[in-house]
């Protein structure tokens, strides 16, 4: 059977496409499809925290697109949820209503933790038991997730509201490039949020540390780790010491000018220098000097779960049968 994840997120609509018999193995590729339509919904979001009418538009729009993949490709159980973006805009409903009533399809929700637990499944689905304890962290568009554990599933996990889009939204808004006045406010935030929300030293010690995210991978290409072309099973990292020098370089520059820098995308160049900050500061808080990449992340962990023992993931966002799929079984 086909199935299907559809993810809504800050910066772009995803669906993988795969089969529900499909072996999974790790550290080789899910044979999958997937297709990708960027939205840039985290630029039209208000000063409320509502999500404008060009947005709602570019979502529902690229969500009916993603549909019309789904359906030619024959999915017949998809999995469809919205990250940070959508689960915390003031009007979520109002957006939940335009792309139901543009693609049939409802999205549901995952929870941050719930994010950050099936991140960890697919990071260590991607190096498996010989990496021992793990300490995965990732930065999305909304949110940042930490989690901890020796299992496929971990013991610690959580998420707070410091994600890279976020960040930018309500830090550095003042310039294009910020004042510097506004990098240190951020930093300080950002610090003390980890330091009060995280609490690193309760943490065990990890034998791993992954990173798994786009932001992750970006700031990785900063600090060398070489580009996705040469293979996803090439190890990368991401440096702190580094890390350092280019949140100052990236604060004296303008998107545009970000933007030509190795790995950096023109969608994520407004809010790589906030992914710096937060990437540095989670590193040092954790006293950690480096994090490996992991090229697996929630849509991979959806995947294993449901592969695996197909529990419910959640109560807002499940399997379910994809609108079209009676008529595509009976033809």
């Amino acid at each position: 059977m086909r199935i299907g994840v559809l993810d809504v997120g800050s910066q772009a609509v995803n669906l993988v496409v795969s089969e529900s018999g499909s072996r999974i193995e790790a550290k080789k590729p899910f044979p999958a499809r997937s297709w990708k339509v960027r939205t840039r919904v985290a630029t039209c979001i208000d000063p409320d925290g509502a999500i404008e009418s060009k947005g709602r538009v570019r979502v529902a729009d690229a969500v009916a697109e993603a549909v019309g993949h789904a359906r030619r490709a024959g999915v017949e159980e998809i999995f469809a949820f919205g990250t940070a973006a959508i689960r915390d805009c003031a009007n979520r409903d109002r957006v939940l209503d335009e792309i139901e009533d543009r693609s049939g399809i409802r999205l549901g929700a995952l929870s941050g933790v719930e994010e950050a637990e099936l991140t960890f499944l697919a990071a260590r689905g991607w190096l498996g038991p010989a990496a021992g304890r793990m300490l995965l962290l990732d930065i999305g568009g909304g949110t940042l997730e930490v989690a901890s554990g020796v299992r496929d599933m971990p013991e610690l996990a959580l998420s707070l509201p410091l994600g890279a889009g976020r960040m930018t939204r309500e830090f550095l808004y003042d310039g294009d490039p910020p004042s510097s006045a506004a990098v240190r406010r951020l930093r300080r935030h950002v610090r003390g949020e980890i330091r009060d929300g995280v609490m690193p030293a309760y943490w065990p010690t990890p034998r791993t540390v992954v990173a798994a995210s786009r932001t992750f991978y970006q700031l990785a290409r900063l600090t060398g780790a070489a580009p996705m072309r040469h293979g996803p099973h090439r190890p990368r990292h991401v440096q702190r010491k580094p890390l350092r020098k280019w949140v100052e370089r990236l604060s004296r520059l303008p998107s545009a000018k970000r933007e030509r820098l190795p790995g950096v995308s023109a969608h994520r160049a407004h809010q790589i220098l906030a992914g710096a900050v937060i990437a540095h500061e989670l590193l040092g808080a954790f006293g950690e000097d480096t994090a490996r990449i992991c090229p697996w992340g929630l849509r991979e962990g959806i995947l294993l779960r449901r592969f695996t023992d197909r529990p419910e993931s959640s109560q807002a966002a499940s399997w379910t049968a994809a609108p079209w799929s009676r008529s595509l079984i009976l033809v």
